[in-house]
């Protein structure tokens, strides 16, 4: 790495979401060094980053951002820290909160404690969620709305992201925040509802639709998410919180039956299970101050989903291994579903 190259650190980087941006930042930005740094817990994997692992403008470091002696020096020495790494799921948040505190809100207070010894950082970038607005019935939640998380991990997200803004106001580190809504695409963890049922309905397997299916998401492709969080580290204003949404808002139902026509099943292969404990039933974000900005949405959600079942089909070398190997994952999905086959 020479001098002249920025170093952005980012973590989480062997996630869904920090995956692809590692991904997208080494081919649109050639004056860049990534540095990935990741715990490779179930959800963070080195496959991830298998195009990417022997780039010379690419770094991995295997490590926690709990621990301060790995995390903090690898801040100290970043011009830019894109933070994805956090546990991001309801359902296991609900089984274990003290990981997703832990990871959360303790990890996020390492790097920021580094971050304000860093005076050349030009950007630390704390990636936060819709979720922290809690079920919005109506409207769109604006960056200014009360924040009013419902469930462990939300709460812990919602910790992070004020917890950076007062790093920001009281120390003065160049913190954005951003509120992305769902995100689905490509290298996302068969946990999640659209790879989980994509794989399962390959498999042959049903999918389980929570309570009566009307609980509303906006989808947001995450190639999207990426040049959104592009833009903000070039042109956003520190201490800003900046929401990201897809502007497609889709009943799960709707999006059940989506996949099921794109995999050509038929509605034999919905299993209705009891609703979760605090299901929000609506997310939905205004995403006018970032299309001020001149951001918006490129991915068509039709063509978007379509591409992303096309993607999962096409690598089953990286998916199937999950489901057929990793015990706590199949443990998980028969506590939670059931798994069963379709007939």
């Amino acid at each position: 790495m020479t001098s002249t190259l920025t170093n952005v650190l980012v973590t989480g980087g062997a996630g869904f979401i920090g995956s692809n941006f590692v991904r997208y930042a080494i081919g649109a930005h050639p004056d860049w060094h990534v540095t990935t740094l990741d715990k490779l817990t179930y959800a963070g994997r080195r496959e991830n980053l298998h195009d990417v692992m022997d780039n010379a403008r690419h770094t991995f470091v295997h490590g926690d951002i709990c621990d301060a002696p790995v995390a903090g020096p690898l801040v100290e020495a970043a011009d830019i820290v894109v933070h994805f790494a956090a546990e991001t799921h309801v359902d296991r948040s609900i089984l274990a909160a003290g990981d997703f505190i832990r990871t959360d809100v303790e990890g996020t207070f390492v790097l920021l404690e580094a971050a304000r010894r860093n005076p050349k950082l030009r950007r630390f970038v704390q990636i936060s969620t819709d979720e922290v607005y809690g079920s919005v019935a109506e409207g769109s939640s604006r960056e200014t709305d009360e924040l009013r998380p419902r469930n462990p991990y939300s709460a812990s997200k919602a910790g992070a992201d004020r917890l950076a803004y007062s790093y920001w106001a009281t120390h003065e580190v160049p913190v954005i925040v951003t509120r992305a809504s769902n995100n689905y695409g490509p290298y996302q963890f068969p946990e999640k509802v659209i790879p989980l049922f994509v794989t399962n309905l390959i498999e042959g397997i049903q999918v389980p639709l929570y309570g009566d299916g009307g609980n509303v998401r906006d989808w947001l492709h995450v190639l999207d998410h990426c040049r959104a969080l592009d833009l903000l580290i070039h042109q956003g204003q520190s201490g800003e919180v900046y929401n990201i949404g897809g502007g497609n808002e889709v009943k799960n139902v709707d999006l059940t039956h989506q996949l099921i026509r794109l995999l050509g099943k038929d509605e034999s292969f919905i299993r209705r299970v009891e609703d979760r404990k605090g299901h929000d039933r609506r997310y939905s974000v205004s995403t006018e101050k970032l299309r001020a900005m001149g951001w918006q949405p490129q991915v068509p959600f039709e063509q978007g989903l379509a591409d992303t079942v096309r993607w999962y089909r096409e690598n089953e070398w990286w998916w199937r291994p999950v489901k057929e190997r990793d015990a706590e994952y199949r443990a998980y999905i028969e506590q939670q579903y059931g798994g069963r086959r379709a007939h």
